[in-house]
């Protein structure tokens, strides 16, 4: 499980949504909104606000051999978490991360990032997000709607990275490419497949690559509503 802590924990931090003012005397709700809130509400974010528990396994799945992963339960509200990875088990509130280690805390926001990055593009605030343009995507070769996020060089557990994020005319997120210190070319890219509706919620259970038996996927999800 070591491995998997080192190999996974490339994700973190903060996105703001930067809206356009526009001269026009009036204006509908739907061009009101940015198009992170647009991408976040396809996904089920106006049912966050009802959301008490959230629970999920983290796996990446390699050449057929299938991963225990790591399992959270997440209580938003409190911020209250615990995980359970092999012989690991361990209480934490994000409130208080002095005697959290490090690489707990790291690896639940990478897993979380993955579940439900829609929601971090309301969520973040520190990071900007570019203006979309049409454009084919790495690995279905489709053309989709893209933004890019780009994140400060300071702050998060790993600041200064970039992520290209497809989207259809739905807003649901179809592929993305990390760009590990904003560099020109990938570090990597993933589908967005199997969509599934979690009490209003949706998440894409699936994330693989354009080549290889690679696939990173979330299993035993649930959302509990209050």
């Amino acid at each position: 499980m070591k491995s998997l802590y080192l190999s996974f924990i490339c994700l973190l931090f903060v996105f703001s949504c930067k809206s356009e003012k526009k001269e026009t005397p009036q204006k509908t709700k739907e061009t009101e909104l940015s198009i992170a809130e647009k991408i976040a509400n396809a996904h089920g974010y106006k049912q966050w606000v009802n959301v008490e528990k959230v629970t999920f396994t983290f796996k990446v799945d390699r050449d057929n051999v299938k991963s225990s992963g790591r399992s959270w339960v997440w209580f938003p509200k409190s911020d209250s978490i615990y995980m359970k990875s092999g012989s690991h088990n361990i209480k934490y509130s994000r409130r208080n991360l002095d005697s959290v280690p490090a690489n707990a805390d790291k690896a639940f926001i990478n897993d979380k990032f993955w579940l439900l990055v829609p929601f971090q593009l309301i969520w973040d605030s520190s990071a900007t997000i570019s203006e979309p343009k049409k454009i084919e995507s790495p690995i279905l070769k489709e053309k989709l709607d893209m933004i890019t996020i780009a994140y400060p060089i300071e702050g998060g557990y790993t600041p200064g990275d970039a992520y290209d994020i497809y989207y259809d005319e739905n807003y649901l997120i179809k592929e993305w490419s990390y760009r590990q210190g904003n560099s020109p070319e990938p570090s990597l890219s993933n589908t967005f497949e199997n969509y599934q509706d979690f009490n209003g919620i949706k998440i894409a259970i699936d994330h693989k690559k354009d080549n290889g038996n690679w696939n990173l996927n979330f299993t035993d999800v649930s959302i509990t509503l209050e």
